[in-house]
């Protein structure tokens, strides 16, 4: 009787201690998305394999028949993720795109309207949300967000990027290398200050694959916490050289000349003169080469994500700060609205929440990253974004409330007074005002005219078009106060009159 007693007792105890060990079982916890964003330097899309196989063969292959750089890790990225057709700079040069891309604001609210100016210390960034949210943050690369120093390496302000031990404010240098005191461009020239020079180049040493050899050491690093790097690399910007094998890969190519490098067009505004620039075959494919190894060792990261089982939780973001038109419209590099120079590639790979093969046609623009990215980590705003969350649209919901639209700004001087270009783009169309006295507006229709060779402004089919644009540039103008809608001729045009 006594054994039975204590057996049922023991029964009754046991049953207290599962429902209270079941009541206090803490809940499992929510693992929080890595973020890895990989961003190049004035890099054409037409370079890169996914962007081609949206377009048309004669928009693909500007520079000849099939005369292209392959591209399969990063058309990979694509292939698992979403494709941003239309996706554009604030300010199609590196400090002001910069600016927006890490604060979700737009230029004339950064500080930073032109090249080499510092970010304005208040800014907020998406670093520094997560860096609160309790993740590891990091950067490498060139940062050019404040102001003149080159190469200032470990920048003071970072910015909420904590671990700033291989970020550089400017330059484009080709060699970096470890020291006692820290990294160190290692090309030097006579007078011992770096410069551009390959000599001595190898496969540690290349900025390209130094940087992506830290890039992966963070990771190991903090592979067992949340973390976000961004790595920034400053390729295939000038100078057009690259370390071997990728300066011979495309020598056999025969480079011709864009279409638009020799068209002659009516009324060519002041942004579009042609510069005194020829193709050069070698440094365009020196540009290939620069593409190929950035690609290359976009894989090397992949894999590393990969074979320690972080893929999946990490969202990989591509893309690039602004263009480079190539000989596009006799023209090289960027600061113009034309698509060689303004548009970027985007892609971003994250399978748990976005669909693989994903093309969204919707015009964005580096202004709306900030706000998207912490919404898909379910992260908090900053609190002063004036971008828009694009989640919902790179989720797949093609049903959400949604305007097709974008803006840019040209550069000016560094205190602002002299206003230059400002636009509006969708998916189709672009409308740029200019404050030369000489300029007429232009209107563009990108489907009927992918070349930009055409004015449609004063066409009578594309009135209420150009209205259309002209008021959201106007609201846009008002709400995120860019004064160049009240400058006289832009404000007269804008109008209508």
């Amino acid at each position: 009787m006594k054994n039975m007693y204590m057996q049922k007792s023991l029964f009754i105890i046991s049953i207290i201690l599962l429902l209270g060990f079941s009541c206090c079982k803490p809940k499992k916890q929510v693992v929080k998305p890595n973020l890895l964003i990989i961003q190049t330097d004035e890099h054409n899309f037409r370079t890169l394999g996914c962007y081609r196989e949206t377009l048309t063969h004669d928009q693909a292959f500007l520079w000849g028949d099939s005369v292209a750089v392959e591209t399969p890790e990063i058309d990979a990225l694509a292939e698992d993720g979403v494709l941003c057709t239309s996706f554009y700079a604030s300010t199609p040069v590196c400090s002001p795109s910069r600016s927006s891309f890490i604060s979700g604001l737009y230029p004339q609210n950064t500080g930073v309207i032109t090249n080499d100016i510092p970010l304005l210390d208040e800014i907020i960034s998406f670093a520094h949300v997560l860096t609160e949210q309790g993740y590891a943050t990091g950067y490498a690369g060139k940062w050019h967000l404040d102001g003149d120093g080159k190469p200032q390496w470990d920048p003071d302000r970072n910015f909420g990027f904590i671990d700033n031990r291989y970020m550089y404010n400017r330059g484009h240098w080709k060699m970096i290398e470890d020291t006692d005191n820290g990294p160190r461009v290692a090309s030097l020239n006579a007078k011992g200050n770096a410069d551009y020079g390959l000599k001595g180049v190898n496969e540690e040493n290349f900025t390209t694959d130094y940087l992506t050899k830290k890039t992966i050491d963070f990771i190991k690093a903090h592979k067992d916490e949340p973390f976000c790097y961004m790595l920034s690399y400053p390729d295939p910007h000038g100078p057009n050289t690259v370390r071997a094998p990728y300066n011979s890969m495309y020598e056999h190519f025969v480079f011709e000349k864009p279409y638009t490098h020799g068209a002659e067009v009516d009324d060519l505004p002041s942004w579009g003169k042609k510069a005194k620039n020829t193709i050069r075959p070698k440094a365009i494919a020196n540009y290939w080469g620069m593409v190929k190894c950035i690609d290359d060792n976009v894989g090397k990261i992949v894999s590393y994500l990969e074979e320690s089982d972080l893929l999946d939780n990490t969202i990989v973001v591509f893309t690039s700060d602004h263009g480079d038109l190539l000989g596009e419209h006799h023209k090289d590099n960027k600061g113009n609205p034309y698509e060689g120079s303004a548009k970027i590639p985007f892609i971003i790979r994250y399978p748990s929440k976005l669909p693989a093969g994903l093309v969204i046609n919707q015009a964005l623009s580096v202004v709306d990253f900030t706000p998207t990215i912490l919404s898909l980590m379910d992260a908090p705003g900053t609190g002063y974004e004036e971008g828009r969350d694009a989640s919902l649209l790179f989720s797949g919901d093609m049903n959400i409330d949604w305007t097709d639209i974008a803006f840019m700004r040209g550069t000016g001087s560094k205190d602002g007074t002299d206003d230059k270009w400002l636009s509006a783009v969708s998916d189709r169309y672009k409308i740029v005002f200019s404050p030369e006295p000489e300029d007429l507006p232009w209107l563009f229709d990108l489907q009927e005219d992918p070349d930009e060779l055409v004015n449609f402004f004063k066409h009578p089919d594309y009135q209420e078009i150009r209205k259309e644009m002209s008021a959201h540039l106007i609201e846009y103008g008002k709400k995120m106060n860019d004064g160049r809608i009240y400058h006289p001729k832009i404000s007269k045009e804008l109008a209508g009159n």
